[in-house]
């Protein structure tokens, strides 16, 4: 149990120590967005490059893995979506981010680096898995759901086309593609490339939580519901026991991982709290206040959450 919190307490730890730095004034908002975009635009997709890169084609493209995570983050989406919409009579706005409150996972920015403290040889390559999900299916199953809410109920060619061309321009799927074309080609980076991504990639972990912790300081509180609580614990306790029975159910099927660890490090991405761009996107269609204070009960909670988890996985043990 002290190897497991070892681990949690390390990664809260720096995320703590974002949230006084704001608290306290050593960073200022405008300071924390500036390393918010350093993290987004070149650490974690030198990241999401040195993990594809390094690894061959059938590494980074499990079918299963991919499959279970995919019907995971869609379910628990629509299930999120259907039980604000039609349990908590919300608007189909409050609902969109309620479904995505449980479904979207912060994989880079808290998921990694907890698995790669706990399963360094694996983290790499369940970020990436994670992220071809997360920012080719999820991201525009929100947006295409918000825009509808927000308009007519339809969405229109310029939507579509502006929602595809923000997927393929995202560093992520650009990193992802880039990866993947020197795994394929087998092509052995030269030391000028591959120092300073590696030096980039480092330093993602690290900066990654205290602009968490940062951004938490900033967050508009309001009180907590019945609502806020749904989204909590469908997302830390729900999300990880689809993704398993999905895991439990394809390997019975032929369609399993074939990999336990990978498995494994995929329970533990998935039981993060919510992307760091929920309450972002939520901003963006009047819905940041709910989406605030879920990331924040969500950051608080999954302490202890995948303290419990980790412990019975036995990660403490490997």
């Amino acid at each position: 149990m002290l190897n497991v919190l070892t681990i949690s307490g390390t990664i809260f730890a720096l995320i703590a120590a974002g949230y006084f730095a704001v608290w306290k004034k050593v960073f200022a908002a405008p300071e924390l967005r500036v390393l918010g975009k350093y993290v987004i635009y070149f650490a974690v997709p030198a990241l999401i490059f040195r993990a594809v890169s390094s690894r061959s084609p059938g590494e980074v493209l499990n079918v299963g893995y991919l499959t279970a995570f995919l019907i995971t983050s869609v379910v628990l989406f629509f299930f999120g979506y259907h039980l604000a919409k039609r349990g908590f009579r919300m608007s189909r706005a409050a609902s969109t981010f309620h479904g995505m409150g449980m479904s979207c996972s912060n994989s880079g920015l808290i998921g990694y680096p907890i698995v790669l403290m706990a399963l360094p040889s694996i983290a790499g390559t369940a970020l990436a898995l994670n992220m071809i999900i997360e920012t080719l299916v999820m991201i525009p199953l929100v947006l295409i759901m918000a825009e509808r809410a927000s308009g007519d109920g339809h969405i229109g060619r310029e939507m579509a086309r502006q929602i595809a061309v923000k997927v393929l321009l995202n560093p992520f799927i650009i990193a992802i593609i880039l990866g993947m074309v020197v795994s394929l080609s087998g092509w052995q980076l030269p030391e000028i490339i591959s120092k300073p991504v590696g030096l980039l990639a480092s330093s993602s972990v690290a900066v990654s939580l205290i602009v968490i912790g940062g951004t938490l300081a900033g967050l508009p509180l309001g009180a907590m519901n019945l609502k806020i609580v749904a989204v909590v614990l469908g997302k830390l306790i729900l999300m990880p026991a689809v993704l398993a029975a999905s895991l439990a159910v394809l390997a019975m099927l032929g369609l399993g991982t074939g990999n336990p660890m990978l498995e494994t490090a995929g329970l533990l991405m998935v039981a993060t709290p919510a992307m760091a761009t929920y309450p972002i996107l939520a901003q963006s269609y009047g819905q940041e206040n709910t989406a605030a204070l879920a990331m924040f009960a969500m950051t608080i909670l999954s302490f202890f959450t995948l303290s419990a988890l980790m412990w019975f996985l036995q990660i403490g043990a490997n």
